[in-house]
């Protein structure tokens, strides 16, 4: 069963010729390019994610309990995902690799015991933005998880991962929520 076009959303068209201002990966003709920021002003740049790992309670108190096999399953993740955030560049083709001044990985039970909750805060002085990192950072610090404890649930599921805030630059403060 197809899903009837949305009257409002953007043609193909827009977003090739240029019209459509999030896309600003595409030229002219739509061809894929790295965005020139070198006009750019270097400014401090902030970016929060976070992401959730769904798995059963035997689990999550697997985990923080400190009894999983693999060892300490939290401190593994949380190295994982700032070294994720610092090699952001070499998985995701056309993000500039940027100096990143900070990056703060938390986890966290779900208030409500059905998983874990994953947060990253990435800082630099550039002159883009850092949202890319902290979704990285996230989905690394989620992907590790699951890998160290999918032994005991191998149904987890990961998602949603999002972000969440984000500042600096020309586009100022944007909150999830905002839109």
């Amino acid at each position: 069963m197809s899903t009837p076009a949305d009257p409002t959303a953007p043609s193909v068209s827009q977003a090739l010729d240029g019209s459509l201002p999030g896309l600003t990966h595409l030229d002219s003709r739509g061809d894929v390019h790295m965005v020139d920021v070198s006009s750019r002003p270097a400014t401090v740049r902030e970016a929060v994610a976070e992401g959730w790992l769904s798995m059963q309670p035997v689990t999550l108190a697997l985990v923080l309990e400190g009894q999983a096999p693999k060892g300490d399953v939290l401190a593994v993740a949380r190295v994982a995902a700032i070294q994720a955030a610092k090699r952001t560049a070499e998985l995701i083709p056309l993000c500039h690799p940027l100096p990143l001044a900070a990056v703060k990985a938390a986890i966290e039970p779900a208030l409500d015991g059905s998983g874990l909750r994953v947060e990253v805060r990435v800082r630099t002085t550039a002159a883009t933005g850092v949202e890319m990192e902290a979704l990285t950072a996230v989905s690394v610090g989620l992907l590790t998880l699951y890998d160290m404890v999918k032994a005991a649930d191998p149904a987890m599921t990961i998602g949603p991962i999002q972000l969440l805030r984000k500042q600096g630059g020309r586009s100022g403060v944007w909150e999830r929520g905002d839109g």
